[in-house]
């Protein structure tokens, strides 16, 4: 089986770009299952229902987002009826929409995915590592569903690290995204499980974390607030990893970067070159 995930999408630069060339790489590349973390997809905060869709007729089976979920008002509302979105699973009881579901990927193979939400440097939400074991325990890798797929947004490495190990012998692939920033810590742990500490992002790379440089950069110098944030617009770099999953254990044979056009030097996971 053969699994790709997208970093987050940042503003028009970077969801265009996924949806002009992932469908492409569906076909090419025969793609069992695809995820999208489309947080910052609507303006760089949050999603409409429009894009969703958007994402999801360009190839993607699921779109998982983080702490920019709520941003869009409207998401409050249509998450209720859209079950290939995911918020936080560790959003406290109570919240609209669902933290993880089961899909059915195009070689019919079943695909838990589970979006969390780390706690260090973040709003404190419940316990991501309680809500994860619980999803594990009751859906069990290899009897339940034939892979498990992590989103861990969080802030700090070490963090998704060791939901990474928490993880490792229980889960296909934990990955990191939230700081837009692809890391080259990819591999698979002593269990099996694939981890990457973040994805990246699909945006312009030639802004800071997807936004025009400008304000950001006058924050840090004069600590107050000039404008607000917009997403930059030059040419997008699509930022990923791939996994190719052992169909009969459900843990990862393989994993790879994927890096597609823009600034970022380019990276094609090599199994998809044979």
């Amino acid at each position: 089986m053969r699994l790709l995930f997208l970093g987050d999408l940042v503003g028009r630069s970077g969801r265009e770009a996924v949806i002009d060339q992932l469908p492409a790489l569906v076909e090419d590349h025969a793609l069992d299952f695809v995820i999208v973390n489309g947080e910052n997809a609507a303006g760089g905060f949050g999603i409409t229902e429009e894009i969703l869709q958007n994402v999801l007729d360009a190839g993607a089976d699921v779109v998982t987002t983080g702490n920019h979920v709520w941003d869009q008002r409207d998401t409050l509302v249509y998450i209720e009826r859209q079950d290939r979105l995911l918020r936080p699973i560790n959003f406290p009881p109570g919240a609209p929409g669902r933290g993880a579901n089961i899909f059915t990927a195009r070689n019919g193979a079943r695909v838990l995915v589970a979006n969390a939400m780390g706690r260090v440097f973040m709003d404190s939400l419940d316990d991501p590592f309680t809500a994860i074991d619980t999803l594990l325990e009751t859906t069990p890798l290899g009897r339940v569903v034939d892979a498990i797929v992590i989103d861990m947004h969080a802030e700090a490495t070490s963090e998704k690290q060791a939901m990474a190990h928490f993880a490792d012998g229980r889960a296909t692939l934990v990955v990191g995204t939230h700081t837009h920033v692809p890391t080259a810590d990819h591999q698979i742990l002593p269990g099996g499980t694939a981890y990457m500490s973040d994805a990246g992002m699909c945006g312009d790379y030639d802004s800071v974390l997807g936004m025009e440089k400008d304000e950001p950069i006058s924050r840090f110098l004069r600590k107050i607030p000039s404008g607000r944030f917009s997403p930059a617009n030059g040419e997008a770099s699509i930022s990923g990893v791939a996994v190719e999953i052992d169909d009969a254990t459900g843990l990862a044979r393989e994993i790879a970067p994927l890096r597609i056009g823009g600034r970022l030097s380019p990276a094609f996971p090599p199994a998809w070159r044979r």
